[in-house]
C-alpha cells in the first residue's frame, strides 16, 4: 500500500515557478498548488509502497534549487 503524504515547501524569493516547473517535470505528484501563508507551494505525493518517506521525499524532491524549507505532512486515515 502506498503512503500518502502532503508536503509544503518555502521558495527562495522568484523562485516559486521554477521550483513548480521541476516538480512537474519529475512527475512525482499527485496534485501540486500555489499557497497562500508561510509557505509557497503544497503538493500531495503518493509514497511507492516498500519506499522509506524521509529518503524518497529527500531524493526526489528536496534537491530542487530554490526550496529553502520543507514541511512534511503523513497522513493515517480517509473520512
Amino acid at each position: 500500500m502506498t503512503t500518502l503524504v502532503f508536503v509544503q515547501l518555502r521558495c527562495r524569493p522568484g523562485h516559486t515557478y521554477k521550483v513548480a516547473d521541476e516538480i512537474i517535470l519529475r512527475e512525482i505528484h499527485s496534485e501540486l498548488y500555489s499557497t497562500s501563508g508561510d509557505f509557497d507551494l503544497i503538493l500531495k505525493i503518493y509514497i511507492p509502497e516498500g519506499k522509506d518517506v524521509g529518503k524518497y521525499i529527500n531524493d526526489c524532491l528536496l534537491d530542487i534549487d530554490g526550496i529553502d524549507r520543507s514541511l512534511t505532512t503523513l497522513t493515517f486515515k480517509a473520512f
